[in-house]
């Protein structure tokens, strides 16, 4: 049997070194605070210097004169929150091999803002970003003093200022006068705003457009009044516009001379063809491939072109949109394109071809579309799975209409990758010339909106809902796309798409002429891309005023994160 070697010398270095450790163990500092809760504990924690101390070596000597200077050091950390009679008491004793030190605060009265003193000349205080700045500090008064919010409120002014146009404003007056004696404390600001700056000329540089093209994106004229929310909306436009891989606007405020200064604005263009493709799912649509190339810019006037195809076992569509960008304000485009439909849903198929032609422009905040559809087609309505064509029940018809349509859409989104903060509104009106062109008279008017508001980091609330109603003279007449229906996944989820809604005498689904859908769904996010949902969905189509809402309540266990 083979012996083990052994190592006397290495077993007596480890002894040593265990008989040694307690010299070389550290001794620090356990803070405790009482009296008070945060913010005002943290403030003192962060005061003193015994905090330094909690993980680093500190001799007998070190903690006593450490805790001799901690109450006053801790006083003195609570009046940039308006505490100047604070009476903080300290204890100091041994917990093993560290020092315990207790401070015991009691903050007594604060000091209070009696009096705001803004001086800034009437015509620039009319300004109403710079009055709204101005009017936060005033509310300063009757609160305690808090240095904290009075150099944000301060400094809001001073960028109200800059923002609109006052790009050498000087803060000639910032003074907070205390009185501890009567805990009182006056706010004295005074601000020389000097000249409104003007804009000069915007120069672009590395567009691949035509001279005087992008002219179309800016919101303001030479000669008005600087605005640093118009350079945000450059920006932004420039952005949505999808010409550009960079967008940098850069007002030139260093050459400024005269009251004007001038934007320069730096481009790269973005990858001209795009294509995209591949397998997608979706409930309402079954499994599928989807197709597509776009053209983001045809020529030096902008013109865009976009196509695509997608084909699913419920929808096969082939569809092409070529864009013109008009000169002038309101990001002006005419649109014209194509669809050819073919949709297989729970109780309708239809095959038709759209022709389109429109007009869209910013329009006081909105985005405008005034345009024609011409539509052509077949369909059955109330036909079930494989059922044959001549089941009874199932309505057959032929379309041809020829329909004006008018559309109202806004947006408002603090992220568009992932809202946290936001609403949209949309608004659709359409109508044909009575029978005109087309086989049946009708008018539709229709609006959908949606509102989202996160209330902790990880969860969020939307609130969804949809509302219509038809006039025409032969609903029969009207192909699905025209006709309400409910169910499917963005309307009352639960049900199969489209298979909600008024039925004829032999039980068939066959849509209606009004749409009322409400919905509620809390999103509760794990990670940053996977949660948790639950929601619930009521509404249905009906016709005349015989409305009986159908509802659902569903749990998600788990999906992507999306836009809402």
């Amino acid at each position: 049997m083979r012996r083990r070697s052994r190592r006397p010398g290495l077993a007596r270095w480890g002894l040593a070194l265990l008989l040694l450790l307690p010299l070389f163990a550290h001794a620090g500092v356990l803070l405790v605070v009482d009296g008070v809760e945060d913010p005002l504990k943290g403030a003192v924690v962060a005061g003193v210097d015994l905090s330094q101390y909690a993980t680093r070596e500190v001799s007998d000597a070190q903690a006593r004169r450490l805790y001799e200077r901690a109450p006053d050091q801790a006083s003195k950390a609570l009046q940039p929150y308006g505490y100047y009679d604070a009476t903080v008491t300290a204890d100091l004793k041994r917990v093993g091999k560290d020092w315990q030190v207790t401070l015991h605060v009691k903050p007594g009265e604060p000091v209070k803002v009696t009096a705001v003193d803004i001086q800034l000349d009437k015509a620039t205080l009319a300004i109403s970003s710079i009055r709204h700045a101005a009017h936060k500090i005033e509310r300063l008064k009757g609160q305690r003093l808090d240095d904290a919010t009075y150099d944000a409120d301060r400094d809001a002014l001073s960028g109200a200022l800059t923002a609109d146009g006052f790009l050498d404003a000087k803060l000639k007056v910032h003074r907070v006068e205390v009185n501890r004696a009567e805990r009182s404390a006056v706010v004295k600001l005074a601000w020389e705003a000097g000249t409104r700056y003007r804009y000069g000329s915007v120069h672009f540089e590395g567009s691949q457009f035509r001279e005087g093209f992008l002219q179309r994106y800016v919101p303001f004229k030479s000669g008005d009044y600087f605005s640093q929310n118009q350079l945000l909306t450059l920006q932004q436009a420039l952005n949505g516009a999808d010409y550009f891989s960079v967008v940098n606007v850069l007002p030139d405020v260093d050459t400024a001379k005269h009251g004007t200064v001038d934007v320069n604005v730096q481009l790269a263009p973005a990858k001209r063809t795009v294509y995209t493709g591949g397998p997608f799912f979706g409930t309402d649509t079954g499994f599928g491939l989807r197709g597509g190339v776009e053209r983001r810019w045809v020529n030096n006037r902008g013109h865009k072109w976009k196509n695509e195809i997608v084909v699913a076992q419920r929808l096969k569509t082939l569809s092409t949109l070529y864009s013109i960008p008009m000169p002038g304000p309101n990001q002006r485009s005419y649109n014209f394109g194509a669809n050819y439909r073919d949709a297989n849903t729970d109780t309708s198929q239809s095959r038709t071809l759209e022709l389109v032609g429109n007009e869209t422009r910013q329009w006081h905040g909105w985005v405008r579309t005034l345009g024609v559809h011409a539509l052509i087609g077949t369909f059955t309505v109330g036909k079930q799975g494989n059922e044959p064509d001549n089941a009874p029940g199932v309505e057959h018809g032929r379309s041809k209409l020829v329909f004006a349509e008018a559309s109202l859409t806004r947006k408002h989104a603090d992220n568009p990758d992932f809202v946290r903060h936001g609403w949209s509104l949309s608004l659709y009106a359409r109508s044909t010339a009575g029978t005109l062109l087309s086989s049946a008279r009708f008018s539709q008017v229709t609006a959908d909106a949606k509102w989202i508001q996160a209330f902790t980091r990880r969860d969020r609330l939307i609130l969804r809902g949809a509302i219509g109603t038809t006039w025409t003279s032969d609903f029969a007449a009207l192909p699905p796309q025209l006709r309400y229906f409910a169910g499917g996944d963005r309307s009352v989820r639960g049900y199969g798409f489209q298979t909600i809604g008024p039925k004829n005498s032999y039980g068939r689904v066959i849509g209606g002429h009004n749409l009322l859908v409400t919905s509620a769904t809390v999103e509760h996010y794990f990670t940053r891309n996977w949660g948790i949902a639950a929601f619930v969905d009521a509404g249905n189509a009906f016709d005349g005023f015989d409305y009986r809402p159908r509802s659902a309540l569903v749990w998600v266990c788990a999906g992507a994160r999306r836009w809402g």
